[in-house]
């Protein structure tokens, strides 16, 4: 995966985005990493559900809608649990304890720059 956005946010530094597209990739995600270094997230585009199914970790997920509103955020997501929104355009998987640590609400809108 390709580094493609970051989220720019009111607390240094910022998240750097890596982008899952298409099909194979947003199946993929994440499947087979020890960890998902801090300030980095996946962005998985036009999904609205995720599985942590063979996920070795926790991770944050946020729900946006095609504005980058957030729509849902599940925090502190375990490893062989599902979880989905369909008011979700696009998903965002970060390490956990991150959005606590932005303090990211629910209708905020994300400011994403390439």
């Amino acid at each position: 995966m390709k580094k493609k956005y970051r989220i720019m946010t009111n607390k240094k530094p910022a998240i750097e985005l890596y982008v899952a597209g298409s099909f194979l990739a947003r199946l993929r995600g994440l499947l087979g990493t020890q960890t998902l270094a801090a300030h980095t997230g996946l962005l998985l585009t036009d999904c609205h559900a995720i599985h942590m199914f063979f996920m070795r970790y926790a991770l944050d997920i946020v729900y946006v809608d095609a504005d980058f509103r957030i729509v849902k955020i599940v925090a502190d997501l375990r490893p062989w649990h599902i979880s989905g929104c369909c008011k979700a355009r696009h998903v965002i998987e970060l390490p956990a304890g991150t959005v606590e640590t932005l303090d990211w609400k629910l209708h905020s809108n994300l400011k994403l720059n390439k």
